[in-house]
């Protein structure tokens, strides 16, 4: 095979609320841990749950504003992204490396009436409800169809 491949695709419960962080020439980063688990049952028949934590990064325009918005603390996202490692010194001079998730989609998989259960903070500014779970977030801000033309289109044969 002639190339490599770096893609990532997760799905996972946020950690914590998304930080969003700015910078001088515009642009912005929304960073925030997710969680992953695997649960099986061991030899001696006992349920064992392991969570491995993702450091998520997105800085994909108009997908940082998305993310800051309507993601919330214990939040179930889809996203996709590579991987990406940092490297930078500690305060005594070290090398450190920092390895993160790049995120340039996402897909919000819960529901507002879960996200507004989770949530004890303002959830009036959750927004409008959630994309389905296939489409991308990204076409949010697309107007939603009519239900005439919805009927329309279901009325296929197949």
């Amino acid at each position: 095979m002639a190339g490599t491949l770096n893609k990532v695709m997760l799905i996972g419960n946020l950690g914590k609320d998304p930080e969003i962080l700015h910078f001088d020439n515009g642009g912005s980063i929304v960073k925030f841990p997710l969680a992953t688990s695997e649960t099986y049952t061991n030899r001696d028949g006992q349920r064992v749950t392991n969570t491995e934590w993702h450091n998520i990064v997105i800085n994909a325009k108009g997908l940082t504003d998305v993310a800051h918005k309507y993601l919330k603390k214990g939040h179930k996202v889809y996203l996709e992204g590579k991987i990406k490692t940092r490297k930078w010194q500690d305060q005594s001079g070290a090398d450190r490396y920092t390895t993160d998730v790049q995120v340039n989609q996402m897909t919000m998989l819960t529901s507002r009436a879960e996200g507004e259960g989770m949530s004890n903070d303002d959830s009036s500014n959750y927004g409008a409800p959630a994309p389905a779970q296939q489409a991308p977030v990204q076409s949010m801000g697309n107007p939603a169809p009519s239900a005439a033309n919805n009927q329309e289109e279901d009325d296929l044969p197949f």
